[in-house]
């Protein structure tokens, strides 16, 4: 019972969903509604925090809300503590965080906040409310810059005969750089990084300021999707009634979530080249199902998607699909292409053994 809830609680973390709106910016309907539920229960001083990805200022809001509402005259303190957590290692990030943010306006916030998070040996960055509203947003946007960067790089590998993997190698033993996020592939996805790129580009043209940087890094994301297409058409020649095997449909491994996953958008694309798309994820089927319908013929592993396909086209780096038995593989399928959209593969291996490889930024 949340009302019960509210007069129990000395400390509330708000964390419903903020998902986007049309254009791009996100739907605080949800922070409102509780916001007003804190404000109508409560009788003694609360500390509301902020857990949820917001727009910068949704502090004031916040506050606003609860001062317009708030049937007894009870002090209360706002705060802003983002989460940081990855999808599928949710407890590891918990327990093991690199830092925690607390965005506070008074020592008692601060010092509740503190106390709560104790228990973790971790650096503790303190700072106002509206600095912890730009770090999540910012933590995101610039991991999103790191893929699209790298994506923009791999093209330049492709044209030039340079694998991308040694060059991100090269770059990632930079300790200022470091090699996390520098994995060239077919694009990002998920719950966060796109939300969360639109959103921080709605916030800053709100404030004045076009945030040409960003609207790239989403432009990049979305080009890497229009280079698989194309490099399946370089592989296979005509789409059209040709059959694809895509092994992995979630955004990335360790999830069933495909929230603008590259993989169902190529998917929607190749169908509406012609294609015949079999398709296998050890997480994600029933998940696709509800986006692809029956427009797409759903197996039961990577072989049984592949039998008498013209191409395997790998989208989400499954550590199941790093041990195959390419021998089987290529007996069963119409002619040995792989397109290995995350490059996990040995191109040289696969060659000798008769494949027709393509990667992303190798060959």
């Amino acid at each position: 019972d949340i009302k019960k809830a509210v007069k129990a609680s000395e400390v509330i973390f708000i964390c419903v969903g903020t998902p986007p709106k049309e254009d791009g910016s996100a739907d605080l309907t949800g922070i409102e509604n509780v916001s007003r539920i804190i404000a109508e229960n409560m009788d003694s001083y609360k500390l509301v925090v902020e857990k949820s990805t917001v727009p910068v200022e949704t502090g004031e809001w916040v506050k606003r809300t609860i001062n317009t509402f708030k049937k007894k005259d009870c002090e209360f303190d706002a705060a802003s503590n983002p989460e940081f957590l990855r999808e599928g290692s949710a407890i590891e990030d918990f327990m093991n965080p690199d830092r925690i943010v607390i965005g506070t306006e008074s020592k008692r916030a601060e010092n509740l906040l503190r106390e709560i998070y104790s228990p973790l040996d971790t650096n503790i960055v303190a700072t106002n409310i509206k600095g912890a509203e730009i770090i999540k947003h910012a933590s995101n946007s610039f991991l999103a810059t790191k893929i699209s960067f790298i994506n923009a790089l791999s093209n330049i590998c492709d044209k030039t005969g340079a694998d991308i993997n040694a060059v991100a190698e090269g770059i990632g033993l930079d300790r200022r750089i470091n090699k996390h996020f520098l994995k060239a592939g077919a694009g990002f996805g998920g719950s966060c990084f796109p939300k969360d790129l639109k959103a921080f580009i709605h916030i800053a043209e709100s404030l004045g300021y076009p945030f040409g940087l960003l609207k790239e890094v989403e432009k990049i994301n979305e080009m890497q999707k229009e280079l698989v297409i194309r490099k399946v058409v370089e592989l296979l020649w005509n789409i059209k009634d040709k059959t694809i095997a895509v092994w992995g449909l979630a955004f990335k491994p360790n999830t069933d979530d495909i929230r603008s996953a590259p993989a169902i958008d190529i998917i929607e694309r190749l169908l509406k080249e012609g294609a015949r798309i079999k398709c296998f994820d050890p997480a994600a089927m029933e998940k696709a199902k509800t986006e692809l319908g029956s427009k797409v013929e759903y197996c039961g592993d990577i072989y049984e998607a592949a039998e008498g396909a013209d191409c395997v086209l790998l989208m989400t780096e499954w550590n199941e699909f790093k041990e195959i038995d390419w021998k089987k593989l290529k007996k069963i399928m119409i002619q040995p292409a792989m397109l290995d959209g995350r490059n996990i593969y040995d191109p040289e291996k696969l060659k000798e053994m008769g494949f027709k490889y393509m990667g992303i930024g190798r060959r």
